[in-house]
């Protein structure tokens, strides 16, 4: 494994911000973190950056603990604005590229060449100061990414995005991912995870409450729903064994279910009560799962 968290505790005074927790990442492989404010998700990226020592346990990268000497095969986008806000765009970026060891003519290339993926060409001799956030957000990509690191870790990288730059950012991400880096991000955004990342971990208070590969989790949960649109009231279809919810929607009603037989049921069911336009077993989201094993006020 690329990246391996064993067994990691983070404690400040009495309080425990990350508790226990492992993980192993493969090389070229792309992990996503969900979980509320102050769930440890900034804590656990901080420690594996070697920012802050774990009280317990250890984190290394390709069997070798994170010190300077590595540091320049790491990428970081915080979630806190960390750019120069005085200083002109092109100018940090080479600035913060030669910090990870990369010559400044390569940097200048790079930073030309971002810039102008990134659509924003003309800011390179702006101050940062005079982006709007959407912007700052990309250079502060284009920053965690310029020197080419093997380990990205993006802490919220979408923040303050429009849907436009966002699918922009999101084929970045991936085509960084293709050329062989090894990614770890966090988002309040399930759907993000679910359609960027192969394996995730719900973090609840310091732990990881649901982990492993996106499909186990879901196949795990053991809760599917079945999706019908028809005009006619549904509702008493809610009585039949193996619905555990129902949810009437504008178009008719979806039910979750705990196994898959009782789809046929209820397909046999509302095919009585008239015309049937649509009618799919559809398994649970990100956000169903996360409802449930983390609580509705979190999502």
């Amino acid at each position: 494994m690329a990246l391996q968290v064993e067994h990691v505790t983070k404690k400040f005074g009495d309080f425990t911000a990350v508790d226990n927790l492992s993980l192993s990442i493969e090389e070229g492989g792309m992990h996503g973190f969900l979980g509320a404010n102050g769930a440890g998700k900034t804590t656990t990226f901080r420690m594996i950056l070697g920012l802050l020592d774990p009280t317990q346990g250890s984190v290394r990268w390709k069997g070798k603990p994170i010190t300077y000497a590595n540091s320049p095969e790491i990428g970081y986008l915080p979630e806190e604005r960390g750019l120069y806000p005085k200083m002109k765009v092109e100018e940090q970026l080479v600035y913060l590229a030669q910090l990870r060891k990369m010559s400044k003519g390569d940097a200048k290339r790079e930073a030309t060449a971002w810039l102008e993926r990134f659509e924003v060409p003309h800011y390179g001799q702006k101050k940062v100061e005079e982006l709007s956030k959407g912007n700052q957000q990309k250079i502060q990509l284009i920053a965690s990414l310029l020197h080419k690191p093997s380990l990205l870790i993006l802490d919220e990288p979408f923040s303050g995005l429009d849907p436009v730059n966002v699918e922009m950012l999101k084929k970045a991400i991936l085509d960084f991912q293709k050329q062989g880096a090894t990614i770890v991000f966090s988002s309040h955004r399930m759907d993000h995870v679910e359609e960027l990342c192969d394996n995730m971990s719900i973090l609840d208070r310091g732990k990881v409450v649901v982990g492993g590969s996106i499909k186990d989790v879901k196949r795990s949960f053991g809760k599917q729903s079945v999706r019908i649109n028809m005009d006619a009231d549904l509702s008493h279809l809610c009585e039949i064994a193996g619905v555990d919810n129902f949810t009437k929607t504008r178009d008719g009603a979806v039910f979750q279910i705990t196994d898959e037989q009782v789809a046929q049921v209820l397909l046999t069911e509302a095919m009585k009560l008239g015309t049937l336009r649509h009618f799919a077993v559809e398994e649970p989201s990100l956000e169903e799962i996360f409802i449930a094993k983390v609580g509705k006020q979190h999502a």
